[in-house]
This record gives structure tokens, C-alpha cells and sequence, in this order.
């Protein structure tokens, strides 16, 4: 025990080596992370589909594997071969492989490494601003489920509550231990973040009779009230809508007429704003008057 004790207090007062291993662990992180975007939804369907069955009693249901994140192994979509571990390494072996199925030559997303890239940095981040802190390491917690829900709400318009609803809750209990708001606040930041979108979306429905954004929307808003109080939820919708703003001036450029496009990355960009410079902003803000 102490000779961990020593290792640890050994990488802390070595900055370059503790920013190394920060951005390698959020390299392999963020790896892990793209199987997470890749297979929860999918995960998400096969379990809707079988309890559809069982709700039928269909005498033939479908006999298909349990999908989980470890199971099966990381494999080609198009060819079906296993990817080896030195074919997996974060970012290196993409590069090596050109962006390319070593066995078939199918593309690989550039958003594969893209996602280990920001993983790392963020990682980074958090260490350089909160320090060798259990706030560094929770901050890690909340930054990576925002990854995870940017990404899946990218492709699929979904913000699954598997990871909102923790996410929001382990904001609730890091409050009362050693989060970055009191209990209090994060109880309001929680109530108000579901709250305040809630009646933005029954205000556009009435309006307009169309459905503006799921409530998916409402619980990552929560979950980001819960982590950094009510006091932020402004900051975020504002930057949120802002963000949201620019990608959808860019979508509409890009494809020639407006689309439906997820609202979860702009909250979640929000969210990340917010946790590194939310108080310097609000200090700013309120200065100015």
C-alpha cells in the first residue's frame, strides 16, 4: 500500500509524466467509449425486440446472442474479422491502417480516433484545471457520459436513459460528498434543468403542434443541473441554444433545407463549458453590472 502511495505522490510531482498517463488513459477511455456509441442503441433495440416478442408469445422468437459491450469481440461490420488488439490501439492503429479494414480495406470512420482525441484531451483538461482531486476524477465521470450521449444522440436522436438518469443521480449523491455545488443546488439544478425544458417543449407544441425535442433533452439537462447547480442552467441553455444555433445554420448550408438534428451535443458542449468555466463566465456577467 505504500509503495502505491509513494508511486502516486511520485507521478503527481512529475507534471509531464501525470499529463502523459492522463491523456493515455483518456486515449483507451475514448476507445472504449466508441463501442459504447456504437452498441448501446443496437443493445437498446435487441432488448425492445424481445420483449415484443414475449409480449406476443410468438412461439419462434428470435434466437440472436445477447449483445453486450464486451460481447462479441470487436470485429469488421463488413467482413466479419476480428480485430486484433494491435488493431485496435487509440488512434495509432487507425493512422497505421490508413482508415482501413486491415482484411477487406472497408473504410473506418474518422470518428473513431476523433473520439480517443477528445477523450484525451478532456481528460487533460480536467487534470490541469481540478488537479491530482476526487473533483478531477468525478469530473472525468461526467465529461465521458457526455462523450457517450453526444455521440449516440448524434446518430441516432436518442439520449438513453441507461446513462442519463445514473448520470444525473451521481450528480445528486457527489453533492452531498464533495461536489462542486450543495446539496441544495443540485436538488434545484436537477428539478429546474427538467423542469425548464419541459415547458420550452409543452410552449413549442402549443405553438407550433409540432414536438420540438424529446425528453431525453430534459433529462440531460437535469443530470447537468444535478452536477452544477442551478446557477449554471442558464449558462448552459444559453450556450446550448447558441451552439445549437451555429450547427443548425451549418446543416442547413450543407444539406440545402432544414432537418431535424439532436440537441443533446449542443447541451452537452454546453455542459462542458460550463464545468471549466461556468464561475469565471458568471463573475464576468455579473461584474459587468
Amino acid at each position: 500500500m505504500n509503495s502505491v502511495i509513494q508511486t502516486i505522490d511520485l507521478i503527481v510531482a512529475t507534471p509531464a509524466l501525470a499529463i502523459t498517463l492522463v491523456a493515455l488513459f483518456g486515449l483507451l477511455i475514448g476507445s472504449f467509449l466508441n463501442v459504447v456509441i456504437h452498441r448501446v442503441p443496437l443493445m437498446m433495440e435487441q432488448e425492445f425486440r424481445r420483449e415484443c416478442e414475449e409480449y406476443q408469445s410468438l412461439e419462434n422468437p428470435t434466437s440472436t446472442a445477447p449483445l453486450t459491450l464486451s460481447k462479441p469481440a470487436s470485429h469488421c461490420p463488413k467482413c466479419n474479422s476480428k480485430i486484433r488488439w494491435y488493431q485496435n490501439l487509440p488512434v495509432i492503429s487507425w493512422c497505421y491502417l490508413r482508415g482501413k479494414c486491415a482484411a477487406c480495406a472497408n473504410p473506418i470512420s474518422f470518428r473513431y480516433p476523433l473520439v480517443e482525441i477528445i477523450s484525451a484531451g478532456l481528460s487533460v483538461a480536467a487534470y490541469l484545471h481540478f488537479g491530482p482531486t476526487l473533483q478531477f476524477l468525478a469530473s472525468l465521470g461526467l465529461l465521458y457520459s457526455l462523450i457517450s450521449l453526444t455521440g449516440i444522440d448524434y446518430d441516432h436522436q436518442l439520449l438513453p436513459d441507461r446513462i442519463t438518469l445514473p448520470l444525473c443521480g451521481a450528480g445528486l449523491l457527489l453533492s452531498a460528498w464533495f461536489g462542486w455545488v450543495t446539496p441544495v443546488q443540485s436538488i434545484y439544478g436537477a428539478i429546474g434543468g427538467f423542469v425548464s425544458l419541459w415547458l420550452v417543449y409543452k410552449l413549442f407544441l402549443l405553438i407550433t403542434g409540432k414536438h420540438g425535442m424529446g425528453y431525453g433533452d430534459f433529462k440531460l439537462l437535469a443530470a447537468l443541473g444535478a452536477w452544477l447547480g442551478v446557477s449554471q442552467l442558464p449558462l448552459i441553455i444559453l450556450l446550448g441554444s447558441l451552439i445549437g444555433s451555429v450547427i443548425g445554420v451549418v446543416m442547413i448550408r450543407l444539406n440545402g433545407a432544414s432537418k431535424p438534428f439532436a440537441f443533446g451535443p449542443s447541451l452537452a458542449i454546453g455542459g462542458i463549458i460550463s464545468l471549466f468555466f461556468g464561475q469565471s463566465i458568471m463573475q464576468w456577467y455579473l461584474g459587468m453590472y
